[in-house]
């Protein structure tokens, strides 16, 4: 007896908003160009806009991907049946400006709600039915502020108002004309102007989608959360200098003066009268600061930590900078600091 093979992971976006012009075909077209060109392909695009706009886009595209269908309501749950049986792991449906039952019914198949939104009064007050079908049918959703003007207060304003009604995506699609004008011969904006920032926009917005669509497979259990390596690999690798002995047995040595110029040694003896024939381990340590200091582990140095050297420059600095201590007035004057008193004060 032979056993079906389990469907393939596919999950379903839905742009849904009941204001006409919010830019749900636009942002449809070019997501899921953006999911096939990414390698989350193959995507398909569901057109449930009797208006057909989408339709029209991807008629005159000359690239094969993503894939297109047409479908009704009637029909939806057996048409998305059949691309989940093809092998499509993505499916994107455009969606009608309106708030009826069939957007209900569409939004029943949905793994998540997208809601563009544009930063206009009308577009606000459009967007509590939306939201209210999409609570009924308890799926996520996201808000995505589409055509947004840089630097405008009504931007900020639209986010502000939006997070009070449910999560709205970092990434911002701006007003700019290489956005609108990607649409008119099939193509998105990421592949007329891969490097323009509508390009980089769009991209940003598919990575967010795409996490939230993983974070809710996570949820549901149909997939096991990626274990992505900590940065305690990082940093708490050893240091490179002196990674083998204590602070206490590291000392300061001043790397060798310029050349020209008088410099004694590190243990403070004079210096050599005539050029040594052989290259001291001090020249092959200078850098190009004259005054550049390096450490290096003392060869004599005690295994005790309470060993401290006789120079005071080449102590291991303890933690104090004596630059601030407190010493007190000037002989002769009243010392009016605060007394180490705390709480209230008492009459004696």
């Amino acid at each position: 007896m032979a056993i079906d093979s389990p469907l393939p992971q596919t999950k379903v976006l839905v742009f849904a908003s009941q204001k006409g012009g919010s830019g749900k075909t636009t942002l449809s077209g070019h997501v899921a160009v953006a999911a096939e060109l990414a390698g989350a392909g193959p995507v398909a695009l569901v057109d449930a806009d009797p208006q057909g706009s989408l339709a029209k886009w991807w008629n005159v595209r000359k690239a094969s991907t993503p894939a297109f269908a047409t479908t009704s309501v009637p029909t939806l749950a057996r048409d998305l049946e059949t691309l989940k049986r093809s092998g499509i792991k993505l499916i994107v449906i455009d969606t009608p400006p309106s708030v009826t039952n069939q957007i209900t019914e569409i939004i029943s198949h949905a793994d998540l709600v997208i809601v563009p939104t544009r930063p206009s009064p009308h577009d606000l007050r459009a967007v509590g039915l939306t939201v209210d079908l999409v609570e009924c049918q308890k799926k996520p959703l996201v808000f995505v502020v589409n055509c947004a003007t840089a630097r405008a207060r009504i931007t900020s304003d639209t986010a502000v108002t939006l997070s009070q009604h449910g999560t709205v995506t970092p990434v911002m699609i701006h007003n700019r004309v290489d956005f609108a004008a990607s649409m008119i011969d099939g193509r998105t904006v990421g592949e007329i102007s891969p490097k323009s920032r509508s390009a980089r926009e769009v991209d940003l917005l598919w990575s967010y989608l795409n996490a939230r669509l993983e974070k809710a497979s996570i949820e549901r259990g149909e997939i096991a959360p990626r274990i992505e390596r900590g940065f305690e690999v990082e940093l708490l690798s050893p240091m490179r200098g002196g990674e083998d002995e204590p602070p206490s047995q590291l000392r300061r040595r001043v790397a060798p003066s310029a050349p020209g110029s008088a410099s004694g040694s590190a243990s403070g003896s004079a210096p050599a009268s005539g050029p040594s024939s052989t290259p001291s381990r001090e020249k092959s340590l200078e850098t190009a600061g004259a005054a550049a200091a390096y450490f290096e582990p003392r060869a004599d140095a005690p295994a005790s930590h309470a060993a401290v050297e006789e120079d005071r420059n080449a102590r291991p600095w303890h933690g104090l900078d004596r630059r601030y201590a407190d010493q007190g007035p000037p002989t002769g004057l009243v010392d009016r600091r605060r007394p180490p008193t705390f709480g209230r004060r008492t009459n004696s």
